[in-house]
């Protein structure tokens, strides 16, 4: 699974009495130590908002803000710094992404997942599973569900990956769905750490407790069906019995 990484190298903040912030960040966004593959972003922020920016695919300073348009003119007016801006993907980023393949890829911890139902909050379906993966690295990871041999798109939300203290990474995925009989679903993992995607299929035979908990969804659902249809026949018989008596 090709994707794109990325590390914060440096990270320099500044707080001023008042409470406002002043933030410079540099990144390296890779998918390989190849230099061509590598780009080198420099970010200017104040109290949250950047100002000016440093990106190696566009080859200058670039403002955001009016003090940040006017200091982007003035840095790319300077040869100086203009050029170790623009040698730092070189000087800076190479030397930092060969560590990282070196050191830390090399070491990807595999996921495990555990897979679950509940009930949907939102009430446009009765039930709702939940793929739940746990203490994977490094944090790029792509969860999909699968329901009779298709991918599924609708009724899908997912969380960020979720930083552990240990290094390690979650994410949960959660699928809205009204049970059929003989569907097949399934949630796929692909990550770095894995030689093939990683599949695990809903068991129907799930605990007691969680099946009343879908049983009682989708019984809700067809009562309320059942309720709306009698009542609509109802109302068209009492209008087609209806007698109008007429005025005097």
């Amino acid at each position: 699974m090709a994707s794109v990484l990325s590390v914060s190298l440096l990270v320099l903040s500044v707080c001023s009495a008042d409470g406002y912030l002043f933030s410079m960040t540099s990144r390296c966004e890779f998918n390989s130590s190849e230099l061509k593959d590598i780009q080198f972003i420099k970010s200017y922020s104040y109290n949250k908002l950047e100002f000016t920016r440093f990106d190696s695919r566009v080859g200058e300073f670039v403002g955001y803000t009016a003090y940040g348009v006017r200091n982007a003119e003035y840095w790319n007016k300077d040869a100086s710094i203009l050029g170790r801006a623009r040698a730092a993907k070189e000087t800076f980023c190479q030397f930092n992404v060969k560590l990282e393949y070196q050191y830390a890829l090399p070491h990807s911890a595999k996921p495990y997942v555990r897979l679950h139902s509940t009930v949907s909050p939102s009430g446009s379906h009765p039930a709702m599973l939940v793929c739940s993966v746990y203490e994977f690295y490094p944090k790029v990871i792509k969860v999909s569900w699968i329901r009779n041999g298709q991918e599924v798109t609708s009724d899908v939300t997912s969380s960020e990956e979720l930083a552990d203290s240990d290094w390690y990474y979650q994410v949960h995925s959660h699928l809205e769905y009204t049970p059929r009989s003989g569907d097949k679903i399934s949630c796929m993992v692909e990550h770095v750490s894995l030689g093939e995607p990683l599949v695990t299929d809903w068991d129907p035979s799930m605990p007691e407790s969680e099946r009343n908990k879908v049983a009682i969804g989708a019984a809700g659902l067809i009562l309320g069906l059942t309720l709306s249809l009698a009542g609509f026949i109802y109302y068209k018989r009492k209008s087609r019995g209806r007698i109008l008596v007429p005025s005097h």
